[in-house]
């Protein structure tokens, strides 16, 4: 995997460095990872690396494209490797878990705005928010025990 890793990053004109190959395999491991997950796995893998580091590095990998950096609204920014192919995310209200979700099917109205302002849209964020299966479970449980015997 390193040897495919260092070949991406010389594809994408990105100086080839240690903490570059363990970030972006970090990412790659872990999809929708902030990066305080980031520099944990990093630092497990390499020893020592400073958070400005890591930062530094995921904003090359963003620039580049080889990672993509999604921030729903009250959560920190979050980074993905799936990049180029304009699919979603899917956010649990309560317990803030992400999952990817393909492009919306059927009329779409936010590809097409009413005025491109000049223009070339080549990509739209969209973002659904609910609540997950297990948190909609907990809370019918929790609902469901605080209901007193009849």
């Amino acid at each position: 995997m390193a040897t495919e890793l260092v070949n991406l990053l010389r594809q994408h004109d990105v100086q080839v460095t240690v903490q570059r190959i363990a970030v972006l395999r970090a990412v790659s491991g872990q999809p929708h990872i902030t990066a305080d997950g980031v520099a944990e796995i990093v630092r497990a893998e390499l020893g020592v690396i400073s958070k400005q580091a890591v930062y530094d590095a995921l904003s090359v990998l963003v620039e580049r494209r080889l990672v993509r950096r999604i921030q729903p609204a009250g959560s920190p920014a979050r980074y993905e490797d799936r990049v180029g192919d304009n699919h979603h995310h899917l956010v649990c209200r309560s317990c803030h878990h992400m999952v990817d979700i393909d492009c919306a099917v059927g009329f779409t109205p936010y590809l097409s705005p009413s005025d491109s302002m000049g223009y070339e849209i080549d990509e739209a964020e969209v973002i659904y928010w609910g609540h997950c299966s297990k948190c909609l479970a907990e809370a019918s449980q929790t609902k469901s025990s605080e209901i007193p015997p009849q």
